[in-house]
């Protein structure tokens, strides 16, 4: 068994399923609402690569790099979107969360929270992370808001660290939460999911 294995990470709103070809009809709708795909600084997959998509993340996941999930609404057991732990470094116990997208009607709500807070979790509990990444397009405002709103600290900017399908530089905001933040996190983050609708 390696260090990264496939498993299902269930919480209240949402369950993570390891990526399978069995959830592209139900991505492809997913993708299609808010047409995510369109947007110049995000890399998501539209309709017409799904499939192609589908097939990197299970080509990473075998060579041991990446390990993609299908994120499921509990509400109706249908795919809203996609995440994984990738750039996978075993041998020093450090995973980035990211590749990650959702549908338009689940943006903003508790879901996102939840995930996040499963799979770190998972990182830091069961594979004993020394350290999780999250990284970003400079220009993905809402995307950098959301990863300092988890309580992870911008490390830096990578400059020109990506060309993009659109033939534009990205420079990558890289942040991480480290093991001896995970427990003020962990409590700020479960805090945020059961915490009065009025409280601050």
């Amino acid at each position: 068994m390696g260090w990264l294995e496939p498993i299902t990470l269930r919480g209240k709103y949402a369950k993570l399923e390891p990526l399978s070809h069995d959830h592209h009809d139900g991505l492809v709708s997913a993708t299609n609402d808010g047409e995510l795909w369109r947007l110049w600084y995000t890399i998501v997959p539209s309709p017409e690569t799904m499939a192609a998509e589908i097939d990197r993340r299970l080509k990473l996941q075998a060579a041991g790099s990446m390990l993609p999930f299908t994120i499921i609404d509990n509400a109706t057991n249908m795919p809203v979107g996609m995440t994984s732990y990738l750039n996978v470094d075993a041998a020093n116990r450090r995973v980035e969360i990211g590749s990650t997208w959702y549908a338009k009607r689940v943006q903003r709500t508790a879901m996102n929270t939840e995930c996040k807070l499963s799979l770190l979790a998972h990182a830091f509990e069961t594979l004993n992370c020394i350290a999780v990444e999250f990284r970003t397009h400079f220009f993905n405002y809402q995307s950098r808001r959301g990863i300092e709103r988890l309580g992870a600290k911008l490390d830096g900017i990578l400059r020109n660290h990506i060309i993009t399908p659109n033939g534009t530089y990205r420079d990558t905001c890289v942040y991480s939460i480290i093991a001896g933040e995970w427990p003020a996190v962990k409590t700020h983050l479960t805090w945020n999911l059961v915490k009065p609708r009025n409280s601050p």
